[in-house]
This record gives structure tokens, sequence and C-alpha cells, in this order.
């Protein structure tokens, strides 16, 4: 390994060889202390941020082209790194609670987010999949951390499962891009479509697989039916961390891999991504018109939030919209963690020991016993549906002015209406908290208190200045091969 090497995935080796030394020291603190490990976790995740945004603006390649520092790896890297502070303030309280205080959670944490670190770097089909795998099997334990819950084992078991059936696509996937280009690298990849020397339809069908094994990840429909059982089953601070951390990942593996090296086959993957991003949108605002737990509804919300960010995704092949189109994309995926991160801490406050607590109708009263809770929660539902003054309306406006300007007016609309279906399930928390008797308890923990209420303020006032985001996340677009 080289210099050069180094710096380019030095977040990444901190952060792996912290959570290394996290597992040995967990072992000498007490049962009851487990607090040193999630702050010793945090510390971690601080001084790998710290070192991505000090490497912002910089642009170096290691081990052959394989790894890449970029604009748009480092935006990524401090949104991943920036939700796992999120995850383990979210997460400290509710494990006492629950009684799931075990210092390995922050570790497998740890191991997760250097796997979507990499992810975001990876400028070669190998290491796309080995960053895959690593973010992929934690997640996996983690999701049937609350063994010997019964709901939490089948959200494991499933996870994993059906993670493993799209892992699958993706290696096929990439074993017919290599035959096809004789190149597992984007940049030896696109070369071989600029020189001619490929296989059309062989390189067709493995870009085709590589969509529907990330599909799976994103959970667009129809590779979405694991993300309802999950999403209720695993522990609620896991939820909340696999909603941003997760999505956000395979976003960044999907951006890169067809922006860089599959933009030749826009002209066929066109249409499928439209009808993905089509159905997605509306198989997951409709859908959660009917659940009546909060853990399932915000499953199908994150569905329907990946349909939104693949109209960004349509515009892959688009050479002028395209730049813009990352930075939409990027730019969404900071307002979906800010406001997701939120409403899984307002989730997290109400919910009880055996899973009470998280129906709707648990929310009733919440204006009357908790009035600043409900206030920020109704900030979160407002983001979420896309309505002033929030973020989530920036960033939807940004996503439907790229798909206008790629051309997409239909696929646009259909975005429109379908947030207009979401203000009813949205709103209907709000008015079960405002509008309704009742006598909702609480849980008090002061992180958790400051993730919900930081992130209330963040979803408002960045709203009014929201070119400050979006600046920094034009800088961080995709540049072709």
């Amino acid at each position: 390994m080289t210099q050069s090497d180094l710096r380019t995935i030095l977040p990444t080796v901190l952060l792996v060889a912290w959570a290394c030394v996290l597992l040995l020291v967990d072992l000498f603190i007490p049962k009851g202390r487990k607090g040193w490990t999630a702050l010793l976790a945090a510390v971690g995740l601080a001084g790998a941020l710290g070192v991505t945004l000090a490497q912002a603006g910089r642009e170096l390649s290691a081990f052959g082209g394989m790894i890449v520092l970029d604009g748009f790896s480092s935006f990524l890297g401090a949104l991943f790194l920036a939700s796992g502070i999120g995850a383990i303030a979210i997460a400290y309280g509710y494990l006492k609670r629950m009684g799931l205080g075990r210092g390995e959670y922050y570790t497998l944490m740890l191991f997760s987010l250097s796997g979507m670190l990499l992810m975001a770097q990876a400028a070669d089909l190998i290491v796309v999949f080995l960053a895959l795998e690593l973010l992929s099997i934690p997640l996996y334990v983690l999701a049937a951390f609350a063994r010997p819950r019964s709901d939490s084992e089948e959200a494991g078991i499933k996870y994993f499962l059906l993670g493993a059936f799209a892992t699958g696509f993706v290696v096929y996937g990439i074993t017919l891009v290599f035959g096809a280009t004789g190149a597992t690298a984007l940049s030896g990849i696109a070369a071989a479509v600029v020189a001619g020397a490929f296989t059309k339809y062989l390189l067709l069908i493995g870009a085709a697989l590589i969509l529907v094994g990330f599909s799976f990840k994103v959970a667009a429909v129809p590779f979405h039916m694991w993300t309802p059982d999950v999403y209720q089953g695993a522990p609620t601070s896991v939820t909340g961390f696999m909603a941003v951390g997760a999505k956000a990942a395979g976003f960044a593996a999907l951006l890169r891999i067809f922006i860089t090296a599959f933009p030749s086959l826009d002209v066929d993957l066109v249409p499928v991504l439209w009808g993905l991003a089509a159905l997605t949108m509306v198989v997951g605002n409709v859908v959660a018109i009917s659940q009546t737990n909060i853990k399932r509804l915000l499953a199908y919300s994150s569905i329907a939030h990946a349909g939104y960010i693949l109209m960004a995704f349509v515009t892959f092949g688009n050479p002028k919209v395209a730049p813009d189109a990352v930075a939409s994309a990027l730019f969404y995926l900071v307002t979906y963690a800010i406001t997701s991160f939120g409403a899984w801490a307002v989730v997290i406050a109400l919910e009880k020991p055996e899973g009470k607590g998280l129906e709707i109708s648990d929310f009733a009263g919440l204006g009357r016993t908790r009035p600043l809770l409900a206030a920020a929660m109704t900030v979160f539902m407002l983001s979420l549906t896309g309505m002033p003054p929030t973020l989530g309306l920036v960033g939807k406006f940004y996503l439907f002015r790229t798909a206008v300007e790629g051309g997409f007016i239909g696929l646009a609309v259909i975005g429109v209406l379908t947030s207009l279906v979401s203000a009813y399930y949205y709103l209907r928390v709000v008015v079960m908290m405002y509008m309704r008797e009742g006598d909702a308890e609480t849980e008090r923990e002061p992180w958790l208190d400051l993730t919900w209420g930081l992130a209330a303020l963040a979803t408002v006032a960045l709203s009014f200045v929201p070119m400050v985001l979006f600046a920094w996340a034009s800088g961080a677009v995709l540049k072709l091969f």
C-alpha cells in the first residue's frame, strides 16, 4: 500500500481499525455501562468525519484506480458518518430501555458504515461487490439483534435471504459485464464501449441484473417486499439506520456505475427506469394509506421516496442533465436523512417494550402531553409530504425540475400526484396528535431529544438557505471517464 493509497481510503481504514479496537475494549466494559462503548463509537465516527471533511475537494485514486476519492465520495462519506452519529444517539437510550444493551451493536454499525464509505469510493465492480457485502452482513445481524424476540429473528432471516438473493443478481451482472467488455473497472468498461470493443446485449443484460440487485437494496418496486416486514421486526434504532444508510449506499453505487460506465445504454434502460420510478412512487404511497403501524407506514414511505430519487436517475444518460440529476439526488438523500432520522427518533420516544406504542393511534394526545415533540413530528410529516416551510419541499422541487429538464414531464406529474396522495397518511399522524383524545406516553432521553430537536430545526432552517447545501452537492457531481 502506497502513501497515496492510504490517503485515499484513510477514513475507511480508521473506521475499520477503530471498530476492531472497540470490539476488544468492549470486553472490559461492564454490562451495565455500555454507554462507554457508544461514546467511543461516536468518537471514532467523529474522527473519521473530520478526516473526510478535511479531504473534501481532493481527487485521488488508489489500488490501480479501483478506489477513488472525489467530491462524490466525500459528500456521501460525510452523509454516512453523520448518519452513524445520529444512529448512535437514537440507539443509546433505546437499547437500555429494551434490554438490548450489548456493545457489539456499535461495532457492527461501524463495520457496516465502513462498507458504505467503500461503496461511495468504488470505481471497480469487484470493489462494489466487496463493499456491498461489508455493509450488508452486519445489517443482517443488527436486524435480528432483539433476539429472542420472534419478529426480530424473522426480520433478520428475511433480510439475509433476500439480501443474499439480491447479491447473486449483482454478481451475475458483474460477470456478464466482464464477459462483454473484458473489464471490471468502470473506466475500462467505458473505454471498451467508446472503442466499440464490447458485446451490446451481454452488456445490457449485465447492467440490468446489477440494476435489479441494487433495486432490492434501495427498496424499489417490485423488489420491495422485504422492506415492511424487516422495518417492523428489526429494533427501531436499526430500522432508522437502515432507512438512511443502506438506501443512500445503494444509490451511491447505482449513480456511479450507470453514469460513468453505462451512459450508452440509456436508450434501452431509460424506459425500464421510468417504469421502475413510477411504479415505486405509486405503490409506496398507495399501500401506505392502509397501514396502522407507524413502522410499516414509514417503511412504505421509504419505498415511495426511493421512487422520487429514481426520477433523477432516469436521466443518467443525458450529459446535459446528468450533473444536475446527481446533485438533486444527493441533495434529496440529505433531506431524507435529516427528516427520516427525526421521525424515527419520535417513534422511539413513544415505543414501549414488547413492541407496544407503535400504532398510529398511540400518537393520540401527543400535542397536549408533549407539545414540542408533536411539533417536531409535524415538521417531519410535512417535510416527507413536500410542504413548506420544510427541506422536503425544496428537495422535491429539485427532483421534479430535473425530470422536466430531461424531458420526462409525465414522470414529474406522477411524482406530484403521488405526493398529494402521501399527504393523506402523513397528515393522519398530525391529526391523531392534535385532534384525537389520548394520553400518549413518551420517554425523555437527552440524546434522543437532542436528535429530534436538531433534526426539526435543520429541516426548517435549511429550507430557507438550500443553496448552501445544493452548492456542495453540485460540486460532488460525477465525471465521465
